[in-house]
């Protein structure tokens, strides 16, 4: 069983691993990363954002996001604008908007290659599968840096 266990967890990472690759490679064709269109989504998802709320949800440690975030701010694709009280607020620009756009026409294709060898119902199990899986999960994120390792897709 330990063995299994190991298989089981070694295999998630591989999926994983080989998924970034190819995302990474892809989305520098656009010029960004997937750690930057990552932060990109999450603002997106949720405009104004503080970067403690980003880094979590990019589940990367404050100081490595606040680093990920000076970047994007430098490259025209975030702005920061003050908050309530000591809060930074955070923003996509019209060039973050269209970046965010190009990065999820190459997530589509990516992860549809992906998936390719599971047809709609396995997907649908893999998923749920994952869910119950991570849903316990301490929603603390370990820290990384912008290399992509905490990049979520």
């Amino acid at each position: 069983m330990p063995d299994e266990l190991q298989d089981l967890g070694r295999a998630v990472k591989r999926a994983q691993y080989r998924q970034h690759r190819a995302l990474d490679s892809r989305l520098a064709g656009v010029g960004t990363t997937l750690a930057q269109w990552d932060a990109l989504r999450a603002i997106s998802e949720s405009p104004g954002s503080s970067a403690r709320a980003l880094a979590s949800a990019t589940f990367q440690s404050e100081q490595a996001f606040g680093t990920l975030a000076g970047r994007l701010v430098a490259l025209g694709l975030v702005e920061r604008r003050p908050g309530g009280g000591r809060r930074i607020e955070h923003h996509l620009t019209p060039a973050g908007e269209r970046t965010l756009a190009a990065g999820h026409c190459i997530a589509d294709e990516v992860l549809a290659a992906c998936f390719a060898p599971l047809d709609a119902a396995d997907r649908v199990t893999l998923l749920d599968l994952l869910r119950r899986v991570t849903a316990d999960a301490d929603p603390a994120p370990a820290p990384h840096t912008e290399s992509g390792a905490g990049a979520s897709t």
